[in-house]
């Protein structure tokens, strides 16, 4: 039988290291990388049939990881890993894509068990569609965001909270939440200034 392939993005290489070995021991094949980009990168290019990211890395935050492989492979489950300070983004991400997420310090039983939730959830679970769906929606939140300043605060600090009136699948909220001009301009067209600099703002702002 083969063996299931797992990768794991993590800034910490004491957590790379822990995953790691409770994975192999099950007799997954682990790669890992210190790197949200360079992770990012393997789990497009690479074969998983999972991947494990840590919320808050120097480069690029989980929330952008996430993002970019749901858009090219949007069935591979996604667990986030996160510190006690960023749970409630864990389990926003949760509301945008991610299978599940792991709370540091996690036992090798916490491990296994969101692992095989995940792919559980892989299994039997149609993915979310990717594409744009809700254009009117989506220029509603990109026009009040460009001139209503308690907004992009509520959006800042709340995060889907402040999304929760709009009519908006996971995928688009989290292309507005983590600034993917690209995305939006390509289903919508070109943004006006305004809301360039709102979205730029969001690209930035590694909050999660």
């Amino acid at each position: 039988m083969e063996r299931m392939r797992a990768l794991v993005i993590d800034d910490e290489q004491i957590v790379l290291d822990s995953v790691s070995k409770i994975l192999a021991d099950e007799k997954y094949t682990v790669d890992v990388s210190l790197s949200g980009r360079e992770g990012r990168d393997w789990a497009i290019q690479r074969q998983y049939d999972i991947v494990l990211t840590d919320i808050r890395m120097p480069d690029i935050g989980g929330m952008r990881v996430l993002r970019d492989i749901k858009r090219a492979k949007p069935s591979l489950p996604v667990v986030m890993i996160t510190g006690y300070a960023s749970v409630r983004s864990a389990v926003q991400a949760m509301k945008l894509g991610a299978a599940d997420y792991l709370e540091k310090p996690f036992t090798p039983d916490q491990l296994l068990k969101a692992v095989a939730s995940a792919l559980d959830i892989a299994a039997t679970q149609a993915p979310e569609a990717q594409a744009l769906m809700h254009r009117e929606e989506m220029i509603k939140v990109l026009e009040r965001a460009a001139s209503d300043s308690e907004f992009i605060a509520n959006l800042l600090y709340h995060g889907t909270g402040a999304l929760e009136g709009y009519d908006l699948t996971g995928p688009e909220k989290l292309a507005l939440l983590t600034g993917d001009i690209e995305w939006i301009e390509k289903y919508i067209g070109p943004l006006t200034p305004l809301q360039r600099r709102w979205l730029e703002q969001r690209l930035n702002a590694e909050i999660w």
